[in-house]
């Protein structure tokens, strides 16, 4: 039977291939260009997500991020270290933005987190992602100077969250 109303595609939180690089790349690019606008001046934005993705960011995908995918395409990203705790690569494209992934996505690296034993998450905020950090218990209210590993220097909130089992 065929239905007329099909059921919208499921999330789903895998780890991230290779080829999943350049979606990466532009999740990343297109969430910074449209969320943290307000925060940040255009010139700091463009140049932390200018260029095209490199071998080296291709293989930080294949070796550490995950990915949210909705259906067959990548709806979002996130990664953790799970020997220090520290989330990184937290992006949502606009395009998916308010459907709960990166919830899940956090979620999902807090799950890891707490089966490694971790006791504590950190990660380094965004000004405008704050809040929504807040909402799931991380707390930090400091402003301070963050280098990127591409060599930008800008404001954060680092942050932390106590796991309990």
């Amino acid at each position: 039977m065929v239905r007329n109303n099909p059921e919208p595609a499921l999330l789903a939180i895998r780890k991230a291939v290779r080829a999943d690089a350049d979606a990466a790349w532009e999740i990343r690019r297109a969430a910074v260009m449209s969320e943290c606008a307000a925060a940040y001046p255009l010139d700091q934005l463009e140049q932390w997500t200018g260029g095209t993705a490199s071998r080296a960011f291709a293989d930080a995908v294949e070796e550490r991020f995950l990915v949210a995918t909705i259906g067959d395409q990548v709806a979002g990203t996130g990664m953790i270290d799970l020997a220090t705790g520290k989330i990184d690569a937290i992006f949502v494209h606009p395009a998916y933005m308010k459907r709960g992934i990166g919830t899940a996505m956090m979620r999902h690296l807090e799950t890891l987190a707490l089966s490694h034993g971790l006791q504590e998450l950190k990660l380094d905020s965004t000004l405008n992602a704050a809040p929504f950090y807040r909402s799931l218990g991380f707390e930090g209210d400091e402003i301070t100077p963050y280098r990127s590993p591409r060599g930008l220097t800008m404001d954060c909130v680092p942050m932390t969250k106590r796991l309990h089992g």
